[in-house]
């Protein structure tokens, strides 16, 4: 539309000014369809003169071309195809003007065949004004736009009650539609500022007040879109600049980027996320085109720019620069709420492409751990997510990640999933139950050498009469781990192997005591046993390790700690139900109560093994039966 492109050089006319700046605020318009987005952005527009010149008198003859009523939703429907449908496809933007600040109007589809579309405009904004048609009621949908506004952090929302004048300005229908849907938005976290009635084709309580409604004594949709505050500035939030490409000029690698939180400045120490590695910023590189205009010493969230780095440290595309204070989480898996969209459903152990940022990375569904309705926020099991469906999923990468949690840091806390080459859905980060991994992975020794031992491995071996390794027990707490770890130990003493137990307890009483059960510390305190049995492994012994460890990551790590030596995953199985049953140190009653958070099975997660040497199901097995078997196998696997 010529008019709009006019008012958005305009605008920029006067944003270039900063003695003459105003506020800028981005309204995202989203509802069922056919409740009369469009008709009240029109309507709001001509009410308030912002129509330009000319433009009243040609959505007049068009519809006398068409042989079709009058409708102001035309300003914004501006697509052929939306005006032979009569309904918003893709999202429009328009801006708009009032006395207290300026508006990008965001005009999204709201028919569910075009959720991508509604979410790619919600995603953009400020604020939101949801409208339902006072006849029909809260439907179906407008609880799933209410949803995907608190999936996506919007949290000012204003709810316009449309079409009052089809139901004779009643007071009790509104009454009815705006406690239902308040109660809604409340119990998902969203408090809608205003709920307001109006009649967008009478121009009821859009800019005006309504004289058929003088029950109603809260403002105007124009008054309430006033009220609302723009976001606070990025500028605040700790540095996030994702790297969109690394180019060569003369002797300089300059790293490319859009600044999206945060502040950096020359001298500022930066590290780059996954990879760790640390440089400062040796200068900025703006472009400009004013000739012989200095480079700036400082940039800020919003900003396109270039560095440059006093070292010359490998760095690609996709990895996240960040103030090393302030860094964010590095992980290969986390927990994610995410709207699918995929034409096909999301299944458990499906591999996607994960773009966090300009990063992009295979990832795979770990698990689905449960479905949302948005009609009612129950919660069902499945295992697959259905398009236009709400699910609370696990996701792993085969790498590390840098990302943010979505409360944290909304614009590093975002992804999409990619399903071949089309966009399948988008979600929001938690950490819940998982660890931040960066210091686990984060080597800061400097200085030191590898001593060599005078004893070979195989020396050892052969005075033993077996080889050192670890076995490693995982499983639920309850599953019986340490008993038959006790009872394979004694075993196998009397055998004549060189054994011992490194028991959860145990060590934390010493090694470990200064580690809580957080996830952080849980994954320290594996990370510290590992190295140990690595240490016994070495030495010729059999370490038999009793640890619920349940993170695939931190199992993984203790494995790579053993330099590729006989390292054994046994997985004591047993289900919760099973283990709560037994209950030997009263742990899961106290769990069930909330006296202990983060207890794996109950309130945090325990990820199964993928691929363990040996599986022992003491639901089934006895402890002897359980020992026998690992006697048989440690034989098979450690004699010589």
């Amino acid at each position: 539309m010529p008019e709009a492109s006019e008012a958005k050089v305009k605008l920029a006319t006067v944003n270039a000014s900063p003695a003459s700046a105003r506020d800028l605020l981005r309204i995202v318009i989203v509802g069922h369809v056919d409740h009369g987005k469009s008709t009240l952005v029109g309507r709001m527009f001509h009410d308030t003169g912002s129509l330009p010149d000319g433009k009243y008198e040609s959505i007049k003859a068009m519809c006398e071309r068409r042989g079709v009523p009058f409708e102001w939703a035309f300003l914004m429907d501006a697509l052929q195809a939306e005006r032979d449908q009569g309904i918003t496809i893709d999202t429009s933007q328009i801006w708009f003007k009032t006395d207290a600040r300026d508006y990008t109007i965001i005009d999204a589809p709201g028919h569910k065949e075009f959720l991508k579309n509604m979410i790619t405009g919600a995603a953009q904004s400020d604020a939101a004004l949801l409208i339902i048609d006072a006849a029909e009621g809260v439907r179906e949908q407008s609880r799933r736009h209410g949803y995907l506004l608190h999936l996506l952090g919007i949290r000012q929302v204003a709810v316009a009650v449309n079409k009052m004048d089809l139901i004779g300005y009643e007071k009790e229908q509104f009454d009815l539609i705006e406690q239902e849907y308040r109660d809604y938005l409340t119990s998902i976290g969203v408090t809608p500022t205003f709920v307001i009635p109006v009649s967008a084709r009478e121009g009821d309580n859009i800019v005006k007040e309504s004289t058929a409604m003088a029950w109603y004594k809260g403002p105007t949709v124009v008054k309430a879109l006033d009220s609302f505050l723009p976001k606070a500035t990025a500028v605040d939030r700790p540095l996030r600049f994702p790297v969109q490409d690394v180019y060569k000029f003369d002797q300089r690698r300059i790293i490319a980027g859009r600044i999206e939180e945060g502040s950096l400045a020359v001298g500022d120490e930066l590290v780059f996320s996954p990879s760790n590695k640390t440089a400062r910023v040796q200068s900025i590189e703006a472009w400009s085109t004013i000739p012989g205009k200095e480079q700036p010493t400082e940039a800020f969230a919003g900003e396109s720019i270039g560095i440059t780095l006093d070292e010359q440290i490998f760095v690609e595309r996709g990895e996240l620069a960040s103030h090393v204070e302030h860094a964010p989480i590095e992980t290969d898996v986390f927990r994610a709420r995410i709207f699918w969209l995929g034409h096909e459903p999301m299944v458990k152990g499906k591999s996607y492409r994960i773009k966090l940022g300009t990063m992009e990375a295979p990832v795979t569904v770990q698990s689905i751990e449960s479905i949302i309705d948005t009609s009612d926020l129950s919660n069902t099991s499945s295992h697959q997510v259905e398009r236009n469906q709400v699910a609370e999923i696990v996701l792993r990468s085969r790498r590390m990640l840098a990302l943010d949690e979505f409360e944290k840091a909304p614009k590093s806390g975002r992804f999409v999933l990619i399903d071949k080459y089309d966009i399948a859905g988008g979600g929001i980060i938690s950490m819940e139950g998982y660890a931040n991994q960066r210091d686990l992975i984060t080597s800061r020794s400097t200085n030191i050498t590898r001593v060599a031992h005078g004893v070979t491995t195989e020396a050892r071996a052969f005075k033993n009469g077996h080889k050192g390794g670890v076995l490693w027990f995982t499983g639920l707490s309850g599953a019986g781990k340490s008993t038959v770890a006790v009872a394979l130990e004694k075993k196998l003493f009397e055998k004549g192997y060189n054994v011992f137990v490194l028991d959860g307890d145990n060590v934390r009483h010493g090694l470990n005591a200064n580690l809580s059960f957080s996830p952080e510390d849980r994954a320290e305190n594996i990370r510290r046993v590992g190295e140990v049995a690595a240490l016994f492994a070495r030495a010729g012994m059999i370490a038999i390790t009793s640890f619920i460890s349940p993170y695939r990551s931190d199992r993984d790590r203790a494995r790579q700690a053993s330099d590729g030596g006989d390292f054994h995953e046994i997985f004591v199985k047993a289900d919760v139900a099973t283990c709560e049953a037994r209950d030997p140190k009263g742990l899961y009653k106290k769990a069930r109560s909330g006296e202990i958070k983060d207890f794996t099975g109950i309130s945090a997660p325990y990820e199964e093994p993928d691929s363990a040497e040996l599986t022992i199901d003491t639901s089934a097995l006895s402890v002897d039966e359980s020992v026998e078997t690992l006697v048989n196998y440690v034989e098979m696997k450690f004699k010589v």
